[in-house]
């Protein structure tokens, strides 16, 4: 009986250490299209990260990538409409699809996106599981602004300082529509984390909504009202978007981004919060937006920020 005793512990050690050591499946996914006006439309942001080798770290931090690198463009119908948010709108619903031709059960999906805008499209995409059912999904938007204005309160117009409200269903329902997020998000599936700029009815429109956040000493501290956040979320929704901004980082790490706020987390800081937020299996995807590339971003230091954040996230689900 010994030997049987001692035989089967150390089967049981193997499949453990089996199990610690699985590679995390990961696709990767770029949408460079984000519905700027008066700029190039395609934004050279996701190739920037891309061009790290990003291949290469994702296998060193223990992922597997279940295909090459996707790069989502409009097809020959689609360019020949007009208008920079509807044209981003298309792309999103191509970034939707791409999205869901690659889901499989413990998948994490990252967005390389222009900008927030393309939160849009992953929401989209998460909605149905690989076997085509709906599924409840919730969104954690971290960013140093809320995006959560609608045309009627905006100081700049810009269309980037409204996504969360489009996706909850506040504004410009045709572009939300046209991605394929046919029913918004309700705003008990919505946390902000980070948050320390906002126009005055913006404010405004955070109050009257009663939203749920968490901040940026939080995340530095890991504290009990982040995971509280998290795992109330979890127990609402089916899966788990996480999307991030870079200008919620401290400036010093994005010093190419024209939308810095003082007093941000560090890409350490948050990188450590991605690996608490996926450890949470419901926790499925990560979008990084944003990242000043190439010209803005001459000594590589926004770039190795957002890498921060992405090996976080792997890890997280390694320690599931």
């Amino acid at each position: 009986m010994k030997l049987n005793h001692f035989f089967l512990i150390a089967i049981l050690s193997a499949s453990l250490s089996l199990a610690e050591n699985a590679a995390v499946k990961v696709d990767v996914i770029k949408n460079p299209y984000g519905g700027a006006r008066n700029s190039p439309e395609l934004s050279t942001n996701p190739d920037y990260i891309h061009a790290a080798g990003l291949e290469r770290l994702i296998g060193e931090w223990g992922g597997e990538l279940i295909r090459p690198i996707q790069d989502i463009r409009l097809n020959a119908e689609q360019e020949r409409q007009y208008g920079e948010w509807n044209r981003m709108a298309l792309a999103n619903a191509n970034f939707a699809d791409v999205v869901r031709e690659g889901l499989q059960d413990d998948l994490i999906t990252i967005g390389l996106e222009a900008n927030c805008n393309d939160l849009l499209g992953m929401l989209s995409g998460l909605k149905y599981d690989s076997d085509g059912n709906e599924r409840r999904v919730g969104l954690v938007f971290i960013d140093a602004h809320g995006d959560f204005n609608i045309p009627e309160t905006t100081l700049s117009g810009m269309l980037g300082g409204m996504p969360v409200a489009i996706a909850a269903g506040h504004a410009l329902h045709n572009i939300r529509k046209t991605t394929g997020l046919t029913e918004p998000l309700p705003m008990s599936d919505i946390v902000w984390g980070g948050v320390r700029d906002l126009d005055p009815l913006e404010a405004d429109r955070f109050t009257e909504y009663k939203v749920q956040q968490f901040s940026v000493q939080d995340v530095r501290e890991l504290s009990a009202n982040l995971k509280k956040q998290i795992d109330e979320l979890a127990d609402r929704v089916d899966v788990i978007y996480i999307h991030i901004d870079m200008d919620v980082l401290d400036p010093a790490e994005v010093p190419g981004h024209d939308l810095t706020v003082a007093n941000g987390p560090s890409s350490n800081d948050l990188a450590a919060a991605m690996t608490l937020m996926f450890k949470n299996p419901k926790t499925v995807a990560l979008g990084i937006a944003s990242t000043p590339s190439f010209n803005l971003d001459p000594d590589g230091v926004s770039r190795q920020a957002a890498l921060n954040l992405i090996e976080g996230a792997i890890r997280g689900a390694q320690a599931r």
